[in-house]
């Protein structure tokens, strides 16, 4: 029988990867863990005997043969992070020592964990609500250490607690509207406000939305955070792209020749700038060329230019200001996305009054002159996109969420517009009722197999 996600069988994989460290972790769990464990183990009294939060010494053994000298740490349900009894098993780091200990736990009956099966125990057994169970995956994957503080933020509970107030306050707007449903009008004591046709708790309702929105906008703000912000280098051959990608990435990246048209194919690597996880990307240079691969590359060069939220774009300073560097500035200044004009080589050209006038930055890729107003420029063009969402307590940490939230805002405007028409509440109440269940969707409190599954076969294995 294959394997799912929601049985209690015991399962293990690596918690590390195996190779050229001083330990490799293997994580077991589930029911049964405990014995199927002793039973490769040199001391097997001892694994069965150890309380929760403990520490047991010896061997792997397989066949009566030793496989390696382990520390174990036992974890007794429910207090685990899976909430069944568990075990870590710590041993020797290298690739064959980790790969024998696997081995033998499988052949003691333990199956392979699949992707993020252990936090999905964790949420099925009540240790971590949906947006926290998240919340591990950001801060395995966290670029930045600013994104790894926003991660830790959601893990300790920050999101969990704002939804579940907002809900709770869209409940007792639900829960207004129902109590005019289910009585007459003559039944019930009511202020002038509350009745048929008329929203109940209509200024919690506005309340709950605004706290919804500001919710959606924080995904603008922390989704730069995982999944970086894509700054692609652009310019015409030999501008000077590569010297300034290496310049930026403080290390010897791409080739950088007097030949134009070096650059082939974009490379990209990421940066962090002020927090910020940046996708630096080093483009082809842009011009027509009968050169197949060249003009491949011009041609992805292209696509990313379209996909940047931010282009640095370089004018070589000793060939000056050329038609198609016009063209290519006037083009991207009708855009939204922001666009940073580099007067490259300015150690042996000065930059032109009429790029000074438009505030063209004048640096020298090949010196680094100019690199601290470059810096502060692209730190303004990244803070920018996300000005209206400062850092708050609780931000939502998922595409997922983000658009359960955007379900929950619509269906509440809607109700309130609705209601500013008079419409009855019969109508109403159910608009109220989805925007309850999208945010306890977030939460796991309503959720399905099919939505729990797609969203755990994403996280790696050994979480």
């Amino acid at each position: 029988m294959s394997a799912y996600y929601g049985d209690d069988k015991p399962i293990t994989a690596f918690a590390t990867t195996p190779g050229k460290s001083a330990l490799t972790l293997i994580r077991c769990s589930g029911k049964g863990a405990v014995d199927l464990a002793s039973s490769v183990f040199s001391a097997p009294e001892k694994i069965k005997n150890a309380s929760g939060n403990t520490l047991v010494h010896g061997w792997i053994v397989s066949a009566n043969e030793k496989i390696d000298e382990v520390i174990i740490s036992v974890f007794r349900a429910p207090k685990s992070y899976t909430g069944e009894d568990s075990l870590d098993i710590s041993c020797h780091g290298g690739f064959a020592a980790g790969k024998a200990v696997m081995e033998a736990l499988k052949l003691a009956g333990f199956r392979e964990a699949l992707p993020g099966e252990f936090t999905f125990r964790a949420f099925m057994n009540g240790k971590l609500d949906l947006s926290r169970a998240e919340s591990v995956m950001e801060l395995v994957s966290a670029k930045t250490e600013t994104g790894r503080r926003h991660a830790v933020t959601r893990l300790s509970g920050a999101l969990e607690t704002e939804i579940n107030e907002i809900k709770k306050m869209l409940v007792e707007v639900l829960s207004g509207a129902e109590i005019f449903l289910d009585y007459s009008e003559d039944e019930i004591s009511a202020d002038a406000d509350e009745k048929e046709g008329k929203l109940p708790k209509q200024d919690i309702a506005l309340e709950t939305l605004a706290r919804l929105k500001k919710l959606s906008i924080s995904w603008q703000h922390e989704r730069i955070y995982q999944e970086g912000f894509l700054a692609v280098i652009a310019g015409r051959p030999n501008a000077g792209k590569s010297s300034l990608f290496n310049l930026l990435l403080k290390e010897d990246r791409s080739i950088v020749t007097e030949i134009p048209g070096t650059t082939r194919d974009w490379i990209e690597a990421w940066v962090s700038v002020e927090g910020i996880p940046i996708r630096l990307v080093d483009t082809a240079g842009l011009r027509d060329s009968a050169d197949p691969a060249e003009k491949a590359g011009v041609e992805r060069s292209r696509k990313l230019l379209e996909d940047a939220e931010l282009i640095l774009y370089l004018i070589d300073g000793a060939e000056g200001v050329t038609a198609e560097d016009k063209a290519f500035v006037a083009e991207q200044r009708g855009k939204t996305r922001p666009l940073l004009v580099l007067w490259n080589k300015c150690d042996i050209s000065t930059m032109p009054s009429d790029l000074l006038a438009a505030n063209a930055i004048s640096v020298s890729a090949k010196t680094g002159d100019g690199d601290a107003q470059l810096y502060a420029a692209i730190i303004s063009a990244v803070q920018a996109q996300t000005a209206a969402t400062d850092l708050q307590t609780a931000a939502l940490g998922s595409q997922r969420q983000k658009n359960l939230v955007d379900v929950a805002c619509t269906a509440l405007e809607e109700a309130l517009a609705l209601a500013e028409r008079e419409e009855p509440l019969d109508i109403i109440a159910p608009l109220l009722r989805e925007a309850v269940n999208a945010l306890g969707e977030i939460t796991g409190e309503v959720s399905t197999a099919d939505i729990l599954e797609e969203m755990f076969s994403k996280f790696c294995v050994g979480k």
